[in-house]
């Protein structure tokens, strides 16, 4: 009974915060380090070199001391952590920008181009014929 009463009130807890913060807010999924100092930015990198336009590739990124974390240009906001990968597909050359806000106001900035190239199309080979030699 008193495991049925420590759940029901865990189960309140939570509904209690995700009811009680504001609109557009992001949601803290992500255990990061919080301690004194300025954000800082420990990798920002792709898991490939180059890609083809609309291939899959990872963004990996790791902070600590952040607030909030946004890597532009994909316009939303991210969650700070020690490491996180989300998936992307650009259909050109892109430059991509991370930039990490500190609980001390100050904002860290790293970033790389992943050069987006198009699969040459090889060219069928012809057979020789050796008959006519």
């Amino acid at each position: 009974m008193r495991s049925l009463a420590i759940a029901a009130a865990l189960l309140l807890a939570v509904w209690g915060l995700h009811h009680m913060r504001k609109a557009g807010e992001p949601v803290w999924v992500h255990p990061v380090e919080t301690g004194r100092g300025p954000a800082r930015i420990l990798r920002f990198y792709a898991s490939a070199g180059a890609v083809a336009p609309g291939q899959m590739v990872q963004l990996c990124y790791a902070v600590e001391n952040a607030r909030s974390v946004r890597i532009s240009p994909l316009f939303r906001a991210l969650y700070p952590s020690s490491s996180y990968c989300l998936d992307v597909a650009p259909e050109h050359t892109t430059h991509f920008t991370l930039m990490a806000e500190g609980f001390d106001g100050t904002v860290a900035a790293r970033s790389f181009t992943l050069p987006v190239q198009t699969v040459p199309v090889a060219m069928p080979v012809r057979a020789l014929s050796v008959a006519g030699m």
